[in-house]
């Protein structure tokens, strides 16, 4: 079966969801409630723990392959222009994230401001808190890492929706 990222996402989530539901069917059905004034065969829910445990074993199987095959798709696919493996992108995002936040907040600081609740009645000191860094090349900075995330977001999801890898079940 050949899929895409996507596709095998949406996969590993039906999977997910029917191993999820066989789980609780099978904790529901294992045992039963049957009153003394009652026949227990009657009210016997179908159950067959052979079967239930086949077919945890096979979901469980498929979502192992399903999983080591997205792995390997990420470590072995290249994403063009980054010359980066996707299971790299995906280390490297997240650090552009917090770069770009730690930017974004030195960027509109001002060159000093009033350290709250700073000032001291008996010497009347007021203190102040400067910044000891230059704006322009921080705002430069910003505007770079904030470019470079976009263009690695969007080639990440064009790596993602342009490569397609086998899985066998």
């Amino acid at each position: 079966m050949e899929l895409t990222i996507k596709d095998a996402q949406k996969l590993l989530n039906k999977l997910d969801g029917e191993l999820y539901s066989l789980r609780l069917k099978d904790s529901r059905d294992r045992t039963f409630l049957a009153a003394t004034s009652e026949d227990p065969e009657k009210v016997r829910p179908e159950y067959s723990y052979t079967e239930s445990r086949d077919k945890q074993l096979e979901l469980e199987s498929k979502i192992i392959k399903l999983k080591h095959a997205i792995n390997k798709f990420n470590t072995n696919t290249v994403v063009e222009d980054f010359n980066k493996t996707i299971d790299e992108m995906l280390i490297y995002i997240p650090q552009l994230k917090r770069r770009k936040e730690v930017l974004y907040d030195m960027k509109d600081k001002p060159k000093f401001e009033r350290v709250k609740d700073s000032f001291d009645k008996k010497n009347s000191i007021i203190d102040y808190n400067y910044i000891n860094y230059d704006v322009n090349v921080v705002e430069q900075d910003y505007k770079a890492v904030e470019e470079e995330l976009a263009q690695a977001q969007i080639a990440l999801d064009r790596a993602n929706l342009s490569n397609a890898f086998k899985v066998e079940f």
